[in-house]
């Protein structure tokens, strides 16, 4: 497959998007500074998993954007766990 000047653009561009998008998540969750596995390796493999899909619409490598798709879709519900197991954890130690 031949990278053209238009696809890398759209590339790098989908990137970019992507990791501000993770910081701006970063930032919204800044009080809560204990964090545990499950988040930060569901947001890794979310992040991932964007990437991998992105590239794979950018390269018109439909197996490469459904193998993103589901690791994204993986990492989003292991994220969502952990969001769970913290919450619970918080409400116990907050006596609720």
């Amino acid at each position: 497959m031949k990278l053209t000047n238009m696809k890398l653009t759209g590339l790098l561009a989908a990137l970019f998007l992507t990791f501000c998008s993770f910081g701006v998540y970063a930032e919204e969750k800044q009080d809560e500074t204990n964090f545990n596995k499950d988040q930060v390796k569901g947001r890794v493999e979310e992040v991932k998993g964007k990437v991998k899909e992105v590239t794979g619409k950018v390269l018109d490598d439909k197996k490469m954007e459904v193998e993103g798709n589901v690791q994204k879709n993986v990492g989003k519900a292991q994220a969502g766990f952990g969001d769970i197991k913290h919450d619970l954890k918080k409400s116990i130690k907050e006596g609720k």
